[in-house]
């Protein structure tokens, strides 16, 4: 009987870490930067910080779905050929995609991610 894809304490340690600072970093971003009214109202004037420069990235990014692009493609590549490295990719993309409006996309991608832990591993030699 084949084993199942299952990190180790250690990964699965890893993996905690990088979703919940996905997860911290999305609020973040969401609620301090994107949709706080006076650094808005200053980075359309013209401010040139690193905050401004954070917005309109993120603005840009969710605009064209590109977090939910990423975990829906690393999540489909994780079912294919399960990874702790791509499983992590997949889960701060869709961390990043939930919080900050690609919904429909990273949750699929997270769905995909459940359903890959109960795929075989990959055996190595």
């Amino acid at each position: 009987m084949r084993r199942l894809f299952l990190p180790t304490p250690r990964q699965t340690n890893v993996l905690l870490t990088v979703g919940f600072l996905s997860l911290g970093f999305a609020f973040y971003v969401r609620y301090l930067v994107i949709e706080h009214t006076p650094v808005g109202l200053a980075c359309e004037a013209g401010l040139g910080t690193w905050l401004c420069l954070i917005r309109k990235i993120a603005m840009g990014l969710f605009n064209h779905s590109v977090f939910g692009t990423v975990a829906l493609g690393a999540a489909g590549l994780n079912l294919i050929r399960p990874s702790v490295v791509v499983f992590g990719l997949g889960l701060a993309a869709g961390g990043l995609g939930i919080v900050l409006y690609n919904v429909g996309l990273s949750g699929l991608a997270i769905a995909l991610l459940l359903l890959s832990l109960a795929r075989p591993a990959i055996e190595t030699v």
